[in-house]
């Protein structure tokens, strides 16, 4: 069943490469390229039920998404890549792999998911 038909719950990461907290879930993409990675994430979204998300055309517009400023501490306040309800399409912060994305799907279904998923709310309500 796809992952939005049928969010996993927290710790239920045996079937799936990724971090979840029944809220979302997080998992890194990592290619050979950038347009490689992009692309699993694309047909990854498509086939858990998600390709009716409006995405980048490609990299090139995806790039276009990516915070760039010099002070580190901006981009902590602020997501840096393409965001559309939800999910996220993020660039790693400083250290990582050109060639890395970061895939974070929220739970649409979740009390106070808009607030979560703009950050109002935390994910984890333990760190409330």
């Amino acid at each position: 069943m796809p992952l939005r038909d049928k969010f996993p719950e927290p710790g239920d990461d045996s079937e799936w490469s990724a971090e979840i907290d029944g809220y979302v879930y997080k998992s890194v993409f990592s290619g050979a390229t950038l347009e490689s990675s992009y692309e699993m994430i694309r047909q990854f979204l498509h086939e858990e039920g998600y390709g009716d998300i409006p995405l980048p055309k490609d990299v090139k517009e995806l790039e276009m998404f990516k915070l760039t400023v010099r002070n580190q501490q901006v981009i902590m306040f602020g997501d840096n890549g393409y965001v559309h309800n939800p999910i996220k399409i993020l660039f790693p912060l400083k250290g990582r792999k050109k060639t890395t994305l970061i895939l974070e799907i929220f739970n649409e279904k979740a009390p106070d998911h808009l607030l979560r998923f703009h950050g109002i709310i935390p994910t984890n309500p333990s760190s409330k």
